[in-house]
């Protein structure tokens, strides 16, 4: 806010002072010499710093509009601190929950499903880390996401084994047809998930980012593991020989 400027009508009339607010605070006091233009020129000052300094005061909270405060938060460091291991209990803890659940419901096919499923969060932290990617809360959050999106993948493979199964066709060959039958399934549910993740990363802001970040990496990671991993550990475990019943 500026006071002074207002009041030169004619060209010689002069005001002894002009005073230049920001923030209630006088920052600068002025003899103006001149009628008041869309520009000016303050002249008196010792050095290009004082200059400079007095500049950045002058452009400092320029908005089209005024601000008034909503909300106002701080957040110490033991406080956020406590947030990192609340997010990350969560994840070990909802990880426990699908390894055991997997184990008991798919028995050896479980077992597949569950080291992909570790070898997916290996590969989502790495890939993280190799793009330097700052892990936020929204981001653990994006990682649990991820969990549930691999499981589901391997869920729809194993389902479809099942049903192949019954309808009487030998292991291997039921083994080799669910999985290219759940293919299309898997792709299009992760696809579509993966459209909206990257419009989250481009309209939203810092802790939408990163769960966007997150998530999307979390699906191309769970896409590999889930098709590509767990089918060769199925095929380690079955492959080249015979077998009559599988433990599914």
């Amino acid at each position: 806010t500026r006071k002074g400027g207002n009041e030169i009508k004619e060209p010689g009339q002069t005001v002894p002072r002009y005073q230049t607010y920001n923030d209630k605070r006088i920052i600068n006091l002025a003899t103006i010499q001149s009628a008041l233009g869309s520009s000016f020129r303050i002249t008196g000052l010792d050095s290009p710093a004082e200059s400079s300094e007095l500049a950045l005061l002058l452009r400092a909270g320029a908005l089209a509009a005024p601000l008034d405060f909503v909300e106002e938060r701080t957040i110490g460091p033991s406080m956020g601190a406590e947030n990192i291991r609340l997010g990350v209990k969560s994840v070990v803890i909802g990880l426990g929950l699908v390894l055991a659940f997997m184990l008991v419901w798919y028995k050896l096919f479980g077992i597949a499903a569950n080291i992909a499923l570790v070898l997916n969060l290996v590969f989502v932290i790495a890939l993280m880390s190799m793009l330097s990617a700052t892990l936020t809360l929204p981001g653990i959050a994006g990682i649990v996401l991820t969990v549930g999106m691999a499981v589901d993948a391997n869920v729809l493979i194993f389902a479809r084994i099942r049903e192949e199964l019954a309808n009487g066709l030998p292991p291997q060959l039921a083994i080799n047809t669910g999985y290219d039958r759940a293919f299309v399934t898997i792709m299009d549910a992760n696809i579509t998930t993966l459209l909206a993740a990257v419009i989250l990363y481009s309209v939203g802001t810092g802790p939408i980012k990163g769960f966007a970040i997150t998530l999307s990496l979390g699906i191309l990671t769970s896409i590999f593991t889930a098709i590509m991993c767990t089918r060769a550990i199925v095929n380690l475990f079955y492959g080249g020989r015979k077998v009559e019943k599988l433990a599914i």
